[in-house]
């Protein structure tokens, strides 16, 4: 038994939104209209569930907005839900409403290509607030797109008497005439579309950042980054290229991509060999030669058929001022410091146990699941996930070796887990304790699971977004979202 140290948070499972079916239940299938969606409890009702839910619900992508009130997400049915803050409830936890939702991308069918578009939302970026209205992009895999989200007020048309024409009445009399007047007869939040930035990409688009200068983003594929301004819609800047003359020659794509938070010259792009490179778009219009190049050389005696596909970089993210980068890989979680390029500050073995069954994970797929990585607002934590619907959350500084993890399933509802700090796995992967299976309340020691054969591989904690000012995190499990916050 480990002693837990008294500086560490207890986290707590605070609220669920979403339908409570099992992955196993998840079905391809036509989406749900949103009409069974409560907004008052979060949950679908019971007259409109099913046994079967279709995958159209399984969320894509988590993101909080840049205060934290509200929350983000789209799923693989091509809507947007958005969540605010419910001050109501305020409390030393985070706690959302259900706020609007809107169908951001529709299905489509290049007929050039003989390709169908899907409308699963693979981002969602919030734009910094200027005035009353929220603006957000979405994209799917081809077309980006700039949401307005307003409150708008319903009027109705009616009749007020007053002085007539063809009446003589006094100033005492205002009931002769009759004049049209507008009403308020309700307040609905409104979703439209403002921009469309369209047919910029041949390939699938991974990711979108906006600029700190609040005018433009970039946004990135298999092989190139372009720059767009958020006003103009039908023109972009290719600011990276990395198409060979000859694709037969191609080693490499762009796994993801990330604007500097502070600097708005800066950004960096993530690669399938484990490279992260940052660019300086004052240097050239083109930034095929990077600024900095962060790359942990492989050590030989390990290489093995799988090294390459392990290596590819699935998340790359800045802290919020700037100072650090997190990566993920299969297997590892990486910090950076921006000022030492030769290795990282830290190594985080994720899946170290998994490393003897790779060629399991290559045969059903798993090895190629794209996991996220955050940091925590104040950059002195970093989350990511794993299977069982684990995710952990560790401490980016070099000393501390403690993980905490916690679990997000429909068995959250019954027993409220709760995760205390464990040793970090050191080489063998093996860990004391209960299995994440095993029943649990709150207090009590949560676990990754560890052997191979225990492992749920259809249940995966890709997507997630961390508070930017308060330990409140968001998880996307399946066609659920979590949120946990530490007291």
């Amino acid at each position: 038994m480990v002693d837990r140290d008294p500086g560490t948070p207890t986290w707590k499972f605070t609220q669920c939104f979403g339908d409570k079916g099992d992955v196993e239940d998840i079905t391809e299938g036509n989406w749900q209209p949103p009409s069974h969606y409560s907004a008052e409890s979060g949950q679908f009702p019971q007259s409109a569930s099913t046994d079967t839910h279709s995958a159209a619900d399984i969320i894509s992508t988590v993101e909080f907005d840049h205060t934290g009130n509200y929350l983000a997400t789209g799923d693989k049915g091509g809507r947007v839900v958005l969540f605010e803050r419910n001050e109501t409830h305020r409390k030393k936890t985070c706690e959302y409403k259900f706020h609007t939702e809107f169908q951001s991308h529709e299905p489509e069918f290049d007929y050039l290509k003989s390709l169908e578009i899907e409308e699963k939302i693979n981002k969602i970026k919030w734009c910094r607030r200027q005035n009353a209205s929220h603006f957000l992009l979405s994209t799917n895999d081809k077309t980006i797109k700039l949401w307005k989200v307003f409150d708008k007020s319903l009027k109705v048309h009616g009749w007020r008497w007053g002085y007539g024409s063809r009446t003589r009445v006094s100033f005492k009399d205002p009931s002769a005439l009759k004049l049209p007047r507008l009403t308020h007869h309700d307040t609905v939040v409104a979703a439209v579309p403002r921009r469309t930035y369209a047919n910029a990409h041949a390939y699938h688009i991974n990711s979108i950042s906006v600029n700190s200068d609040g005018e433009t983003f970039i946004s990135s594929d298999d092989l190139r980054v372009n720059l767009w301004n958020l006003n103009i819609q039908d023109q972009s800047f290719n600011i990276v290229d990395i198409k060979p003359a000859n694709m037969e020659e191609l080693t490499e794509v762009i796994t993801a991509a990330e604007f500097h938070p502070v600097s708005c010259n800066w950004f960096m792009y993530a690669s399938s060999k484990g490279t992260i490179k940052l660019a300086d778009m004052r240097q050239r219009a083109l930034c095929d030669e990077h600024a900095k190049q962060f790359e942990q050389e492989e050590d030989a005696s390990s290489r093995s058929f799988f090294s390459e596909i392990i290596s590819s970089i699935s998340d790359v993210r800045f802290s919020n001022d700037g100072r650090y980068i997190v990566s993920r890989d299969y297997l590892t979680v990486k910090i950076w410091d921006v000022n030492m390029e030769r290795q990282p500050i830290k190594t985080i073995p994720i899946h170290e146990h998994l490393r003897p069954r790779l060629c399991d994970t290559y045969e059903n797929d798993s090895i190629f699941d794209k996991f996220e990585v955050v940091f925590s607002g104040d950059a002195e934590n970093v989350m990511t996930g794993s299977y069982n619907n684990n995710f952990m959350i560790y401490p980016t500084e070099e000393q501390k070796d403690t993980e905490i993890v916690l679990q997000a399933d429909k068995s959250a509802f019954k027993a409220k887990k709760v995760g205390v700090p464990t040793p970090m796995s050191k080489g063998n992967g093996k860990k004391a304790g209960s299995r994440s299976g095993s029943p649990a309340g709150p207090g009590s020691r949560m676990k990754k699971e560890t052997d191979a054969d225990q492992i749920d591989f259809n249940k995966k904690i890709l997507h997630m977004s961390w508070h930017p000012f308060e330990d409140s995190i968001a998880i996307a499990a399946t066609n659920n979202l979590f949120v946990f916050s530490a007291l």
